[in-house]
């Protein structure tokens, strides 16, 4: 079915009542010589809009827009309501223009306030509304005349918009009342009629207006820009309003930081663009993705004349879009074509007209791990070749050669990612058996059955502990560990299956294995904590051991520096106490240490080893938590000699400085 939108066909009905003649009570300043006026002059009266000029200014303002905006297609009738309906204008497109409703309305005149308020009703124009609704457009004549035999699949909808002065809310009601009554009746009209067209929906919008109180006069304000700032230029804000086509398009370029004011939903109704002057400003070198015209919000105002002034005479503005993370990009252009102003989306990508880069270097030097071989081999797969025998679906209907070579693209395509680096199961040959039947639309047993071979492969290489060809591109170290890899290729192989569980049964019988084979028994899922404890243990034992390495030749100097440190200090003390003829001779004490009786023999043969290094730790660690062996004190040169006592016995003197005697 064609359908037209609400938007095609609207209905203004404007009251014409004499209470629409009373003021709004809002004072329009018109003496802008109120400054400047010399004493003894009197100021004029301030006047005050009526709500008929009002409504009038409101509706005019709306069909401005709508037909700066949507020239064709979105239709404007104009009915004003008192002791009878006026229709001011047709549906055709002659009559959409503002000059004609304005020349129409002049006719019409203001409303009498000394008219019988009994003999005027808004009923009048609300039913002239209904009629015109069921009327035929040439648009929709055309799509009829197309459809010929199909006529009655044309749509018919339309907007009423009533501007009135409710008494109450029942008064409201009995209006919707009416409405609904009269589209009833007239529906019925139409359905005998090859002129007239049903109304399928209809929008009813109440515009209930009232006069305000009164304001007060704000005086001594500041004095015009041009008086404070008369050599200055000062930035201004023009409010333009567009089809919302134009940012939306944008968005789908790829930019998703868009600065702005949403009010509700994603999309954000205020967009702030920003004025930017670049070097050249040169219509033809900047690629459009399209165009849309624009309509200002205050059309008189100063900024928007001269905004629009400097466009029709020719001249083009790029604007800027202010991004999240503080850099811009210009993604608009406001020129005139014909007089009339249009918004250009600019293109922030490679310009399809350009040529494209080599799939070698990369897209703009970015990606560079582009999966070209695999591609190559998809393109293969899914060549296009005549279709020559029909073929029928399960249903019995006809297969269509396009809608079947569509499926199947759509169902290869489901899940393939184009980069190596992003994926696990693509780079390794024991999932290709899976990966090839599984895009199928229908698995036979034995696809099944390769496929739950292939998953168990699957768990046999967990088990065993082999290497994945996971990409570290980007990433420090040695990347994720085992366990993080295969949990990697578990999740993405579940990611390829789930996507075509719908094709069959079979399918599901997969999906069941992998998950199957993915829950580990508990023996399972403690060996690999274990495993995973003895790495860390590794890891932390590798560490240490370059630590106290490095700290170790550090340690060793400082202690053999203590020792000469020691044994100066004790030779000094020595010579001191044996200059002296009162002092007794000294007591023997303990031979010192020398640097040829340290056991450093390792140091001197050249860098130490970690076991060394350990061993020597572990021993001085080990010697200060027992006594040391008596013997070992009083040998010497390392050697104790045994069996003492029994060599006094036998008359023979002990063994001093290595030699016996007898005594």
């Amino acid at each position: 079915m064609k359908i037209f939108s609400e938007s095609h066909k609207t209905v203004f009905v404007v009251d014409h009542c004499p209470y629409m003649a009373e003021s709004c009570r809002q004072h329009v300043e018109f003496d802008m010589l109120v400054k400047n006026r010399t004493q003894g002059i009197i100021p004029l009266a301030p006047i005050s809009k009526s709500l008929w000029t009002c409504s009038v200014e409101s509706s005019m303002e709306y069909c401005r827009i709508m037909y700066d905006i949507f020239p064709f297609k979105k239709l404007v009738n104009f009915i004003v309501s008192d002791s009878g309906a006026h229709v001011l204008n047709s549906w055709t497109q002659e009559d959409q223009n503002l000059q004609e409703l304005m020349a129409a309305l002049a006719a019409v005149g203001p409303p009498n306030p000394r008219a019988d308020p009994e003999c005027c009703s808004i009923l009048h124009g609300l039913v002239a509304a209904v009629e015109a609704l069921c009327k035929i457009t040439e648009y929709q004549h055309e799509a009829r005349t197309m459809l010929m035999e199909n006529a009655e699949r044309v749509g018919n909808r339309g907007r009423i918009i009533c501007i009135t002065n409710a008494k109450s809310d029942s008064h409201v009601r009995m209006l919707e009342d009416c409405v609904q009554e009269t589209i009833h009746e007239h529906n019925k009209l139409a359905a005998n009629s090859d002129h007239l067209m049903q109304i399928q929906k209809c929008e009813l919008v109440l515009i209930h207006t009232y006069p305000v109180g009164e304001d007060s006069l704000v005086s001594d304000r500041p004095k015009k820009e041009e008086e404070q700032h008369a050599n200055t230029s000062a930035n201004y804000d023009v409010e333009l309003l567009h089809h919302k086509e134009a940012h939306v398009d944008f968005l789908k370029s790829g930019d998703n930081h868009v600065g702005g004011n949403s009010r509700e939903g994603t999309f954000k109704e205020t967009v702030t663009l920003k004025w930017c002057t670049p070097r050249t400003n040169s219509v033809e070198l900047h690629y459009c993705t399209g165009a849309y015209r624009i309509s200002p919000v205050d059309v008189n105002s100063r900024p928007s004349s001269c905004l629009t002034n400097f466009l029709l005479n020719g001249r083009s503005v790029l604007l800027e879009q202010p991004r999240k993370s503080g850099s811009k990009v210009i993604s608009h252009m406001l020129s005139s074509h014909g007089g009339e102003i249009f918004l250009h989306v600019l293109s922030s990508s490679r310009s399809i007209l350009e040529d494209p880069p080599s799939i070698s270097e990369g897209c703009g030097g970015r990606v560079t791990d582009y999966r070209i071989t695999d591609f190559g081999e998809f393109m293969r797969e899914n060549r296009l070749t005549p279709f020559l025998e029909p073929r029928y679906k399960i249903d019995g209907s006809l297969e269509i050669p396009l809608e079947r070579a569509k499926d199947q693209l759509e169902k290869h395509t489901r899940y393939w990612p184009m980069i190596i680096s992003q994926t696990t199961i693509f780079n390794m040959q024991a999932v290709v058996p899976l990966a090839s039947v599984i895009v199928k639309e229908a698995m036979t047993d034995e696809d099944v059955l390769n496929c739950q071979k292939t998953i168990y492969n699957l768990v046999d290489m967990e088990r065993k502990n082999d290497p994945l060809p996971i990409s570290t591109v980007g990433t420090r170290g040695k990347g994720p560990k085992r366990d993080e890899q295969y949990r990697i290729m578990w999740n993405e192989l579940e990611t390829l299956v789930r996507a075509h569980i719908n094709n069959s049964d079979k399918h599901q019988r997969v999906l069941e294995c992998l998950m199957a084979c993915r829950s580990k028994p508990p023996e399972e899922e403690e060996r690999k904590k274990r495993g995973r404890k003895r790495e860390d243990k590794e890891d932390k034992s590798e560490k240490l051991g370059k630590d106290y390495e490095s700290d170790k030749p550090w340690q060793e100097s400082e202690r053999l520096k203590g020792l000469l440190d020691r044994e100066k200090e004790e030779l000094a003390e020595a010579e001191v106490i044996k200059d002296s003829p009162d002092s007794p001779e000294p007591p023997n004490k303990k031979p010192l240490i020398t640097m040829d009786e340290i056991p450093t023999v390792e140091k001197a043969k050249g860098p130490m080893s970690l076991l060394s290094l350990w061993s020597n730790r572990i021993n001085t660690a080990n010697s200060r938590k027992h006594q040391e062996f008596i013997g070992r004190l009083n040998s010497v040169n390392n050697k104790a000699e045994l069996y003492q006592h029994l060599k006094e016995e036998n008359g023979m003197e002990t063994t001093e400085n290595g030699k016996a005697g007898r005594q």
